[in-house]
């Protein structure tokens, strides 16, 4: 048997907790959107949806990746030499407010985690997982209140089947999505983006506008008022949504 075990788990930077904070208020659609117009094209997750209605995250990606299995690297056992199986050694890195991501290569037959495993991540604080795969002891887990984005769950342990896990913080697709350790992972009911640390400010600031002058338009667009005219916002309306926020006591914006 050929040990190829990870010897050393990767050191990466987190985001500062005062971005984490700025960014807990955005929904993932607006962080979608405005990353699409800086030139990432799809930062969804395509796979792992939320198991939990109403969950919302913003953290910090560690990442665990998982592999195909072979008999000459690969050991199988639940519990032979648990400290060789690095689905725990990701856990063990889990600060405060992380979210562990999971490249389980879509497969749908080994559960990632179970209820022991996700007990002991919520001892740890995280804020959620995010799994492209599947996770087991759905009627335990389901107690947690955990916030958790899977394709689906199986009876079956993490190593059962076909895949095994094989590198800690390391770069990872999940959900068609490249992964980097400190990326920051915003998820909701729309699903799970991957915002990098570098565009988080132009994100906030997007936001920020995009947001009060969606509330200008929703007014307008609830009373029946033209689409063409309110959204997105025309520069017609300019002067009149400069008006509405000068009543509401806001300063003025630049122009759209």
């Amino acid at each position: 048997m050929v040990n190829i075990i990870q010897a050393k788990i990767p050191a990466f930077k987190r985001p500062s907790k005062d971005v984490i904070s700025a960014l807990k208020d955005i929904g993932t659609a607006t962080v979608a959107g405005s990353l699409g117009h800086a030139g990432f094209r799809n930062p969804h997750m395509v796979g792992p949806v939320s198991q939990y209605k109403g969950k919302s995250i913003v953290g910090t990606a560690l990442t665990l990746q998982f592999m195909p299995q072979r008999p000459d690297l690969f050991a199988e056992g639940e519990y032979k030499d648990p400290e060789i199986q690095l689905h725990r050694h990701v856990l063990y890195e889990v600060e405060e407010g992380d979210v562990v991501v999971v490249d389980a290569r879509g497969d749908m037959s080994s559960g990632v985690f179970g209820d022991m495993m996700s007990t002991y991540f919520k001892g740890r604080k995280g804020a959620g997982i995010v799994i492209d795969g599947v996770m087991r002891d759905k009627p335990n887990v389901d107690k947690l209140d955990l916030a958790i984005w899977l394709r689906g769950w199986t009876p079956n342990y993490h190593v059962q089947v076909s895949i095994w896990p094989s590198a800690v913080n390391v770069p990872v697709s999940c959900g068609g999505v490249m992964v980097i350790p400190g990326d920051i992972i915003m998820a909701d009911d729309d699903g799970v983006v991957v915002l990098p640390q570098s565009m988080a400010e132009k994100v906030i600031e997007d936001s920020k506008k995009h947001a009060e002058w969606e509330v200008f338009s929703r007014e307008k667009l609830t009373a029946g008022e033209s689409l063409r005219r309110y959204y997105p916002l025309h520069p017609d309306a300019e002067e009149e949504y400069q008006a509405w926020r000068k009543a509401k006591g806001l300063p003025p914006s630049p122009s759209h």
